[in-house]
């Protein structure tokens, strides 16, 4: 017998082994008790009565130990209601039920821990993507070495099938590259010369050769699973409201179980009254579905940092957007050429671009950029020539010389004395275009102006539809913030049917803007990307970031990054997020209805201490089994449903 229960519990593990060990003797006593029914009172024989003690201690015995355990602790824990109802019931001769309760307990922690293992699969699926070596080119020679050991600048060689080790920029090759790791799309991206890619990233195909930006700790990969990490340690406040309730919870109970048997002196009624109160499925109602939907976020490019943060998305009824990189895609590009002189709109970009090609400013690279797409496209032997004397006029533009003639480059500002060859209103015909939010680099002589370059950062195509769902979904406010001047905000507020717009705005602007918005809706959340966002993220109810080209610092201050650009990532975190608060209500209602139905049970008489444990583990893994539902949701329409 002895080596019988050594081989069980040494090969199956502690509490696995207890428990097939706990169940085999239990059916062994709960044969002999129905064989020796009909010549002992209720079957009790000696050897009955002995096996069941024993699946009783096999079982029992960890649960009591961190009762007393806790106790000394003077943390009054379900383990210690248990651990008296199991000792009661012995004391009573109630063998078997002593037995039941034991390892109907038992079984419900193993089932349990089993369960919340399968939770949080989508998280341990992310560690499982960590990259574990790296191809590296140092002094000449071709060496592989363990990821942890690239350091900044490291060249890098990825083929298909292989891991990227770190963040970096490509440097040679072109290949498809699986981000689903970091940004949750499923359909690979190509690279190129010049392309970012990230740490845990996969080539499918191709090969490519990049250099190490980011390494160990610092890459995107490493940030995603130390947020993932650090966002289920963050309780939401229900769940903290139902830890702080077990714990004067199970000492209440146990008092209200004395008062009934002082009052009924009906010890067994006492006993029950134990098994059934103990809270295991409400205590775990919340926490469960937190982890569930943190895993599902995780793994589909949404990294909501702690339950309080999901919780919180979900009641949000006002947001405010960034413009710039949120809204809008982050690149200005040109969007027309007009001229108003005898030049063709080809020759207005050629000088636009020599002339811009001496300054970094975002709008002069918006032009080099056309020239080098429109212009090499019809002559690919083409070189644009430096710009002759070039001199920089802050605020205003660039004068400079090309090809024996002086042209200038700038806003009207540094037009404010000429007029256009044809006479038309230039002022007129600035305003319709910055009406329509684009801004205009204009192209002159010191005698006359030659045409004008249409400027707009491009409205992300899903803009204008993820607007619609969010009202859809109840939000009573969508306003923008931005620093862009008024005209070009109004425009595409307008373009996107936005609340309200505030234009021409420094961060701390953005901040104070937010606080009036808060008046009316203290529950406001903020979108943005950049550093100057980071203190508008801060300030926020709840800070969203777009962190596929997010700053690290508004990463960092933000309560839910998006790991691409997306916006259609927004509108899956908020269903997500209405979805876990659903489930988590879910929960808490059947918990509560399952301890209401087991006391009428008690107190009517039908439901005995065996049943009663049954019950409340059946109610605990099914608890569970409804959480884990969240780890397969899927935006469908239905989300639209105001929740």
């Amino acid at each position: 017998m002895a080596s019988f229960i050594s081989l069980v519990l040494g090969r199956s593990g502690s509490k696995k082994g207890r428990l097939i060990l706990s169940g085999i003797v239990s059916l062994v006593a709960l044969g002999f008790k129905i064989a020796l029914k009909d010549n002992h009172e209720n079957g009790y024989h000696l050897i009955t009565i002995v096996l069941m003690i024993l699946a009783t201690g096999i079982s029992g015995l960890p649960i009591m130990a961190r009762a007393f355990s806790s106790l000394r602790y003077k943390i009054v824990a379900i383990d210690l209601l248990v651990t008296i109802a199991v000792i009661g019931a012995i004391f009573i001769g109630e063998y078997w039920e002593a037995a039941a309760v034991s390892f109907l307990f038992m079984l419900g922690e193993w089932l349990e821990a089993r369960t919340i293992e399968k939770t949080r699969s989508s998280i341990k699926s992310l560690l499982d993507l960590a990259p574990v070596t790296a191809r590296v080119k140092r002094n000449g020679a071709e060496l592989e070495i363990p990821a942890e050991e690239v350091v900044i600048g490291d060249v890098i060689i990825i083929k298909p099938g292989e891991k990227i080790p770190a963040d970096g920029k490509v440097i040679e090759g072109f290949a498809s590259v699986n981000q689903a790791a970091i940004t949750g799309e499923s359909m690979p991206l190509e690279k190129e010369l010049g392309s970012s890619v990230y740490s845990g990233t996969i080539v499918e195909s191709g090969y490519i050769i990049i250099e190490a930006v980011k390494v160990g700790e610092d890459t995107t990969f490493a940030g995603i699973l130390r947020l993932v990490e650090e966002a289920q340690d963050k309780k939401a406040k229900t769940q903290k409201f139902l830890e702080r309730f077990s714990r004067y919870y199970t000492p209440g109970i146990i008092l209200l179980s004395i008062a009934v048997y002082l009052i009924t002196r009906d010890f067994r009624l006492a006993l029950t009254l134990l098994v059934i109160s103990c809270p295991g499925a409400l205590v775990i109602s919340a926490p469960v579905s937190i982890v569930a939907g943190i895993g599902n976020g995780a793994k589909h490019g949404v990294l909501v940092k702690g339950g309080e943060v999901m919780e919180k998305l979900g009641t949000v009824k006002a947001i405010a957007f960034d413009k710039t990189g949120t809204l809008t895609k982050g690149r200005a590009e040109v969007q027309k050429i007009q001229t108003t002189s005898a030049l063709s709109e080809t020759e207005i970009l050629e000088i636009a671009a020599v002339g811009e090609s001496f300054s970094e400013h975002p709008l002069a690279k918006a032009v080099l950029r056309m020239a080098d797409a429109k212009l090499k496209k019809t002559d690919a032997a083409l070189q644009l020539d430096s710009p002759e004397n070039p001199e920089m006029i802050i605020g205003q533009g660039i004068v400079f010389g090309h090809k024996n003639t002086k042209y200038r480059i700038g806003n009207r500002s540094l037009f404010t004395s000429l007029k256009t060859q044809d006479g038309s209103n230039l002022e007129e015909l600035l305003s319709n275009e910055e009406s329509e939010g684009r801004t205009c680099i204009i192209l002159g002589t010191e005698n006359e102006i030659l045409g004008f370059l249409s400027i707009a950062d491009e409205i992300r195509p899903e803009a204008k539809q993820i607007i619609r769902d969010l009202k859809k979904l109840g939000l009573k406010k969508i306003i923008m913030l931005t620093g862009d001047n008024e005209k070009t905000a109004q425009a595409i507020a307008k373009n996107l049917g936005l609340s309200a717009v505030h234009a021409e705005l420094l961060p701390a602007d953005k901040v104070d803007a937010l606080e009036k918005i808060k008046k009316d809706y203290p529950r406001v959340a903020m979108v943005g990307d950049g550093v100057n966002d980071a203190p508008a993220l801060a300030a926020s109810f709840v800070g969203i970031a777009m962190g596929e080209e997010g700053s690290d610092v508004a990463m960092e201050t933000a309560d839910i990054v998006l790991m691409t650009s997306d916006l259609q990532k927004l509108r899956y975190a908020m269903g997500l997020s209405r979805a876990t608060v659903k489930n988590m209500r879910q929960n808490i209602s059947f918990a509560l209805a399952v301890a209401a139905f087991l006391l009428a049970g008690v107190l009517i008489k039908t439901v005995n201490l065996s049943l009663g444990m049954l019950v409340h583990e059946a109610s605990v893994i099914l608890v569970i089994v409804n959480a884990i539902r969240l780890l397969a949701y899927k935006e469908r329409k239905s989300f639209l449903a105001k929740g």
